[in-house]
């Protein structure tokens, strides 16, 4: 059997004399949508920090492709190929979509006109409308302002963004709150295309129809613990629901 991608091994987690972790584990593989599930205050955020690179872990082991590795910032994830789409999107309003996916790490104009920083900005928006195409993020107008689009236009954008620089992974929290139905359909339909380009796909949401419908596995944490793991196409949405609750628990889980 495959070594996991990604994997966090009893990570415990305190915020004063808060524990939101305690020794919590996740597994996630290459080319699979992977929903974290829990209740709120289960622990979901907090294993994302710290396998993104915003939270140290107090204990625990983080290991990626079969090896023990240290993920002090998200400077640090995004160097092993870990991006994540955050529920305030980090969208910077007034620039356009290309400025957004390229934030950060802008595409300098070769020779002289690069060395004195002049931006290359037909190429990013190339890049963007190349990437905005493959994904199918409905975004008509690339030189638009962000600020001008709508909900589901911004997260579309985030996303590509994500996926343009994911090697590996990406961590979407929340992608479809806030959303109308059209939109969150092509959220959803966003997230099996980034499968299909064998990017690893960790979905934290409170949705079960959507988890259902987009993962291929399922993990729950409650109390800052994972307590099961399931196939989704052999588990019911009620054994989701039992598990989040307490009422059910996964002798395979830790």
């Amino acid at each position: 059997m495959a070594e996991p991608l990604l994997e966090a091994r009893g990570i415990v987690k305190s915020f004063g004399r808060v524990q939101a972790l305690r020794g919590a584990s996740f597994t996630v593989n290459a080319g699979e949508v992977v929903a974290l599930i829990g209740d709120n205050g289960a622990g979901k955020s907090t294993m994302v920090k710290t396998l993104s690179g915003v939270h140290a872990p107090d204990d625990g082991e983080i290991l990626f492709e079969g090896r023990p590795v240290s993920i002090p910032s998200p400077v640090a994830a995004r160097e092993l190929g870990i991006e994540t789409v955050y529920q305030d999107l980090a969208l910077a309003p007034d620039l356009e979509s290309s400025a957004n996916l390229f934030l950060g790490r802008e595409a300098v104009r070769p020779g002289l006109l690069g060395k004195l920083g002049f931006l290359d900005k037909a190429a990013m928006r190339r890049r963007t409308e190349e990437a905005f195409t493959t994904l199918g993020v409905g975004v008509q107008d690339p030189t638009a302002a962000v600020a001008t689009l709508s909900g589901g236009q911004r997260q579309g954008v985030a996303v590509a963004r994500a996926v343009t620089w994911a090697g590996k992974v990406v961590f979407m929290d929340e992608p479809t709150a806030a959303l109308g139905v059209v939109q969150t359909r092509n959220v959803l339909d966003l997230i099996k295309r980034v499968r299909e380009s064998g990017l690893a796909v960790v979905l934290i949401s409170h949705n079960m129809p959507e988890v259902m419908e987009v993962s291929d596995r399922v993990e729950v944490l409650r109390l800052g613990e994972r307590v099961a793991r399931f196939t989704t196409a052999d588990t019911s949405m009620e054994q989701l629901v039992g598990a989040m609750t307490g009422a059910l628990r996964n002798d395979e889980a830790s």
